[in-house]
């Protein structure tokens, strides 16, 4: 293995396989690549990258050593554990060699994107995210439109750290996994310039219905429709035709973009020309639940995806997919059958014939 394999690897080196190398989101990614799906380029920073920062800084006995006392009780010790070992690992200098391997990826980066210093979304990926029985995804952080290599690497600590938020500590002991059992990799993913985004399921998460699609979508970054700060648009549409059943559109109150001047991302109010105006049109519904289908059937299972539409793509190549996992809600419920099993094929056709039909 390459020496640089150890520390990063591109989105299209991963795949489904990888989950302990890069963690559940970037994995996911690499395995879209591989499945023909639009996704944003970028790179994992490895697992091995996180142990060695812990090794070169000699923090992982003392990480454990203030766990080891805390019960899963103790709300007030997580949290001032939490507090201490945040700031200790994001203090803590990464070396040179590691800042070496990772400015080179994100300049490769950069200038495959032509532009210089690429604005990127830097998003943690947990080795444990999809493990069945346990839920580990979303416990920790993502951050938006980071630019510059120095950016990136102060990001990168900050996700390294979120493995240790209270919240994240709380459920591990809870779920009796051991603060080794999970390791975590960080994605550098280049940011979508989005005028719209949402997340979409392959399954109606109100019913568990797997003949319908189901979209949210709202103005700008997609933060406002996860986080549940805004009442998106809502599109249900036919898996099988990929025909609108149904459209409701909100009136969105807020919406997330990035201030230019600033280069950060900002939390705006939607202004009421906008708010109750559809934020993507018919044809870019359809085409999401296009490709949710693919995914679905990547996966052989229904998928919770996000997405956005880059308004500097052409129109017929701007849907993009973020990240997708596993729907976990109703595919992990037993489905109860249509009907009773028969003992052969002419007891149901009697069967049938006995029920009738009804007639409107």
């Amino acid at each position: 293995m390459e020496q640089r394999h150890k520390y990063v690897l591109w989105f299209q080196e991963c795949d489904i396989n990888s989950v302990p190398v890069v963690g559940g989101k970037c994995a996911s990614l690499g395995e879209l690549l591989k499945a023909n799906i639009p996704v944003p380029p970028g790179f994992a920073v490895t697992t091995g990258t996180y142990n060695r920062f812990l090794e070169d800084n000699d923090l992982d006995r003392e990480i454990k050593s203030m766990l080891k006392p805390i019960r899963p009780e103790d709300t007030a010790g997580m949290e001032r554990a939490s507090q201490s070992i945040r700031e200790m690992i994001e203090e803590k200098p990464i070396s040179m060699e590691l800042q070496d391997y990772i400015g080179e990826f994100y300049r490769l980066l950069s200038k495959r994107c032509q532009v210089p210093a690429v604005p990127v979304a830097v998003r943690s990926s947990a080795t444990a995210e999809d493990l069945p029985g346990a839920s580990f995804a979303g416990q920790q952080d993502t951050f938006l439109w980071v630019r510059g290599t120095d950016g990136v690497l102060h990001h990168i600590r900050k996700c390294w750290s979120s493995l240790f938020t209270a919240r994240a500590i709380s459920y591990r002991k809870q779920m009796g996994f051991g603060d080794e059992q999970v390791s975590i990799s960080v994605g550098i993913q280049k940011m979508v310039n989005a005028f719209a985004a949402g997340v979409m399921f392959t399954l109606n998460p109100g019913n568990g219905d797997r003949s319908t699609i189901v979209i949210d979508a709202n103005w700008g970054f997609g933060e406002s429709v996860v986080s549940g700060l805004c009442t998106p648009d809502n599109f249900k549409i036919n898996k099988v035709t990929l025909e609108i059943m149904k459209r409701t559109i909100s009136a969105k109150e807020c919406y997330f973009t990035t201030n230019l001047e600033t280069q950060e991302v900002e939390k705006h109010e939607c202004p009421p020309e906008r708010a109750c105006n559809q934020c993507i049109i018919d044809d870019e519904a359809i085409e999401l639940a296009r490709i949710g289908k693919l995914i679905e059937t990547h996966y052989c299972k229904p998928m919770d995806i996000e997405w956005a539409l880059d308004k500097d793509l052409p129109a017929n190549g701007r849907v993009l997919i973020l990240q997708s996992r596993p729907e976990t809600v109703w595919s992990n419920r037993k489905a109860d059958p249509a009907c009773r099993p028969k003992a052969s094929a002419m007891d149901h056709i009697v069967a049938g014939l006995l029920a009738g039909k009804k007639l409107s």
